[in-house]
């Protein structure tokens, strides 16, 4: 029998293979070295917090990967059932709990004090890293893929373009109401959603460029290009964010490039003739007419004023309006559906709106409408625009609530895992809403003063700057709506069915027909 001679071993390895040992095993020490010190600095992180194991744990057949969670949110979301499948997951399994994919942790929360602590209290504790490779060939950066002072610098450039004296100024957007109205056919069907997609596209850019892409009414072949690879940039994007890890595995993607680059080109356009008016002498810095169709003060002209790059400028547009765009036509949408399904609301809100007696109200006249403004609560909590969100923990931190036998308990979120919260299922808990929480009912808002289990605009530092943008221009459409349309009549009878892309809609549209007065 041979022996081993770990001498002659020694001697046939070359130098060169002998520092590549030392180096693995160097390497590999050091890797446990550091999982076991930060081990122990975890069980006493937890032990000082009094961090209890979480209550509720999702059970997989494949705790190392996952495989089989991932692959039933595929099928659910193929099946557009993913809202409905957590929103009975939090029912059966806790409105706290875990998915543990080998070292990687997920807690799911409708907990109000959980969602609390991770967007206000504990807000530095939190970031959005994840969304930057998502984001980053769409918009080149920007707010909404930015943390720490970068966030902060964004967020107070673009804040004056969102404050009241802006948003109060109705001119710019009554115009494309009255765009929109004029688009609408008479005693037959037609499909609501795509024409409130234009609208929408079309406030937007003139909003945050200065000049309408002129959707509805006037479309260059420019605009029509970027509306196109705008929606499919969209979609492209949620998409790639539903593959995960499995993106790069994919082939070739130059359909979603083409696309991009059409979109980052027709904002350039803009953003070059801002630079250009940035450098000419004061006495011509005056817009136009044919320079700015709006005497509204866009956020690219406040960017551009600002001294800021050229980059920068086209990143937080492109991000805004990718936030803004589906965000406030869903929400309207989704308002609609449900209005052309209930004549007795409808006729609410007309006997609310008889009162005024224009069609170019004030923002004061429109803060009044008080039974419309509930209705635009219901369908926010209902359907909520953005129904799911996250945040992935940059340090060790903790959550109040899931923990110990009762849930009532503080958990340990260690750094780098996820905390996903889900609105949709949030808004509708039958212990924060009452029995019918599942029913649309404006009236409940008369007494409701939620606080955070209400979140469609989000909440803490990063809440929505254009909340109230998007309740203003909603408001404006449903009095104009009610000014001009005695009835509502839905032509579709399946039910309200998910669509989700970066934000959510119904996948079957809002086919409608209306009656004018």
């Amino acid at each position: 029998m041979a022996i081993i001679s770990w001498k002659a071993i020694d001697e046939s390895l070359s130098l060169k293979w002998k520092i590549v040992i030392t180096l693995l095993t160097i390497y590999t020490l050091r890797i446990l070295g550091t999982r076991i010190i930060t081990k122990r600095a975890r069980r006493k992180f937890r032990e000082q917090h009094g961090c209890a194991p979480v209550t509720c744990q999702l059970p997989l057949r494949d705790p190392f990967f996952g495989i089989d969670f991932i692959l039933k949110l595929m099928r659910v979301f193929k099946e557009k059932r993913l809202l409905e499948t957590f929103a009975n997951l939090y029912k059966t399994v806790g409105i706290t709990f875990l998915v543990e994919r080998g070292s990687q942790q997920t807690i799911f929360t409708i907990d109000p004090e959980n969602i609390k602590t991770v967007l206000a209290l504990k807000f530095k504790d939190y970031g959005l890293a994840f969304r930057a490779p998502l984001f980053n060939p769409v918009t080149g950066g920007g707010m909404f893929v930015s943390d720490g002072e970068e966030w902060a610098h964004s967020r107070a450039l673009m804040r004056p373009t969102f404050a009241r004296d802006q948003v109060a100024d109705l001119e710019l957007t009554n115009r494309h109401v009255t765009d929109l109205v004029s688009k609408i056919p008479i005693n037959t069907s037609f499909n609501l959603q795509e024409l409130l997609f234009d609208f929408t596209m079309d406030t937007g850019t003139e909003f945050l460029f200065g000049e309408s892409t002129d959707t509805l009414c006037n479309p260059t072949k420019a605009s029509q290009e970027f509306t196109k690879a705008f929606d499919f940039t969209l979609k492209d994007v949620a998409y790639q964010a539903r593959l995960g890890p499995f993106r790069r595995f994919q082939g070739s993607r130059s359909k979603a490039h083409d696309a991009y680059q059409v979109c980052r080109s027709y904002v350039e356009h803009y953003v070059d003739q801002a630079m250009a008016l940035r450098t000419l002498p004061s006495k011509r810095e005056a817009p136009r007419e044919n320079e700015y169709k709006s005497r509204h003060d866009s956020l690219l002209r406040q960017l551009a004023s600002s001294g800021v790059s050229k980059e920068k400028i086209r990143a937080e547009l492109l991000s805004v309006l990718i936030a803004a765009r589906d965000t406030t036509s869903n929400l309207l949408g989704n308002l609609f559906f449900i209005l052309a399904r209930r004549p007795d609301i409808w006729t609410k809100i007309r006997d609310e709106i008889k009162q005024l007696d224009t069609n170019e109200p004030t923002y004061e006249q429109l803060r009044h409408l008080t039974y419309a403004k509930y209705c635009i609560n219901e369908s926010l909590r209902l359907h909520p625009p953005v129904p799911s969100n996250g945040r992935m923990a940059y340090r060790d931190t903790v959550l109040p609530h899931g923990g110990g036998p009762n849930g009532d308990q503080p958990v340990h979120v260690p750094k780098g895992s996820m905390v996903n919260y889900t609105v949709y299922a949030m808004h509708r808990r039958k212990d924060l809403y009452g029995q019918d929480a599942e029913e649309f009912r404006p009236e409940r808002w008369e007494s409701l003063r939620p606080s955070w289990f209400f979140l469609p605009f989000n909440g803490g530092p990063r809440i929505c700057l254009g909340q109230q943008y998007a309740i203003t221009e909603s408001l404006l459409v449903i009095m104009r709506f009610a000014q001009e349309f005695i009835s509502i009549q839905s032509m579709d009878p399946k039910p309200w069915t998910e669509e989700i892309a970066l934000g959510c809609g119904n996948a079957n549209g809002v086919y409608v027909k209306v009656q004018r007065v």
